[in-house]
């Protein structure tokens, strides 16, 4: 069959690039080899939120008598916490097959693999293969957990993302390497519901993409959980006996140390799914991993473009999608703005939650900014106070020249939903004074946001 518009993949890359294609009147098909929605929807952003959300639960019951609430002890029924988990990801995944259904947009399931001459071979779960012609091919085939040499995932010992999220049995001690979102998020996950966590991180900070201040916060919170935290430290590798696991850490100072566990976590990052894609055959060049292309993602072969993991910038649903519209509107013959990859969101999700976008403080002192830095630490928000958790704090950092936010750094309870009023604000040019005398809502959280923008310039009423 021939087709306008071929997707391969069908992530939050992939489903936005199919879906926006229909629209814009191109017959399209996505190819997908396993579930729609892709890793996100299937075993990443969402079913992992449907776990920490869980944990939020069980906290909460257990902490019930701090609200003025009688309840008996919780249990965590690790069980039912990855039922739900599967749950949501299913809905979700069908939610995705209804939008392409309603888009008209067709379903081909199978592995892909480009050709020359603007063809896709699909090769069926039964082994039978097909061959499909668009005028325009878009890759978006994502990326997998990274399985390093000193850490083979069996996947019941040393295990990865998807391991970690259907667990039959909780574990009583886990040792999870790498502290970037994906190992924090499941740090504090098994943490919350009883499990002795050990964080081990080869940077001097966990959550090393963060301002140092919000990845000082977030230690701290998880160590008051009773996690250990091991940072400036590297696994040099795992022993396993019986079902046990001994795990050789090289701490900060140098000293080898030993931690027994039940099972280590390997989340130090994730690899492209390029392998026996035809990128060689067809004449796609790549490197590193990553399929070059230029700001409207062609690649280098006119008809065959590559978005998400795939290629350069951060590996992050809300990257894919925004790359997609982009990459779609180009061959709809518009004139889309590319991406500013300058003001991508970042969020992690435990508690504290964790976001931020632009600079940090350091990068932006590096990059010859004469930078003001602004506070507001929730303990004086009304809103975080009588929620019960007024852990955490806003940190803007401004330059001091023009008054251009730089970056926005946030760390408490629900500030993952506050800061795409900062990416507004940066994509518009508004300054921080302007955003600060915008009237926030009180009480609220947000309104912290004004209140670190004043404290900068040492205006602040209640910092």
């Amino acid at each position: 069959m021939n087709y306008d518009v071929i997707v391969i993949g069908s992530g939050p890359g992939g489903y936005v690039a199919a879906v926006r294609s229909a629209q814009k009147g191109m017959k399209t098909a996505v190819i997908e080899r396993e579930n729609l929605g892709g890793i996100c929807l299937n075993w990443g952003c969402i079913p992992t939120k449907a776990l920490l959300k869980s944990a939020q639960v069980y906290n909460y019951v257990n902490h019930a008598a701090a609200y003025g609430v009688t309840a008996q002890p919780a249990e965590a029924d690790l069980t039912a916490m990855v039922t739900r988990s599967r749950g949501v990801a299913e809905t979700m995944s069908k939610g995705i097959q209804f939008l392409l259904k309603k888009n008209n947009v067709d379903v081909i399931d199978g592995t892909a693999r480009v050709l020359p001459e603007h063809k896709v071979e699909v090769t069926a779960a039964d082994g039978t293969k097909s061959v499909f012609e668009a005028q325009h091919i878009i890759i978006a085939t994502g990326a997998r957990s990274r399985n390093l040499p000193n850490l083979p995932q069996d996947g019941k010992h040393i295990i990865g993302y998807r391991e970690a999220m259907t667990l039959r049995d909780k574990p009583n001690s886990m040792v999870v390497v790498g502290s970037g979102a994906i190992g924090s998020e499941f740090a504090f996950f098994y943490q919350s519901i009883g499990v002795q966590v050990t964080l081990v991180e080869f940077m001097p900070t966990i959550l090393p993409n963060e301002d140092e201040d919000t990845s000082a916060n977030v230690a701290r919170s998880f160590k008051k959980m009773g996690m250990k935290v091991m940072m400036s430290a590297s696994v040099e590798k795992v022993d396993v006996e019986g079902d046990v696991c001994h795990v050789l850490i090289k701490d900060k100072k140098g000293a080898e140390v030993t931690v027994d566990c039940d099972v280590v976590l390997s989340a130090v990052g994730v690899i492209t799914n390029l392998e026996n894609l035809g990128l060689e055959e067809t004449g796609i060049t790549f490197e590193r991993g990553k399929i070059t292309v230029d700001d409207y993602y062609r690649t280098n072969v006119p008809g065959y473009y590559a978005i998400g993991d795939v290629v350069h910038g951060p590996a992050l649903a809300h990257v894919a999608s925004a790359e997609a519209l982009c990459c779609v509107d180009k061959i709809a013959g518009g004139d889309p703005k590319p991406v500013n990859y300058s003001n991508i969101p970042g969020c992690t999700y435990t508690t504290p939650e964790v976001a931020s976008v632009g600079m940090t403080e350091k990068k932006a002192v590096e990059a010859g900014h004469e930078v003001l830095t602004g506070k507001f630490f929730f303990k004086a928000s009304g809103k975080a106070t009588a929620a019960g958790n007024n852990d955490g704090f806003i940190k803007m950092v401004i330059d001091k020249n023009t008054d251009e936010i730089l970056g926005a750094h946030m760390c408490g309870d629900n500030v993952t939903e506050m800061i795409a009023g900062i990416v507004s604000a940066r994509q518009n040019g508004l300054t921080a004074k302007q955003v600060a005398s915008s009237i926030h809502p009180h009480p609220t959280m947000s309104e912290g946001v004004m209140e670190a923008i004043e404290a900068a310039y040492g205006e602040a009423i209640h910092g």
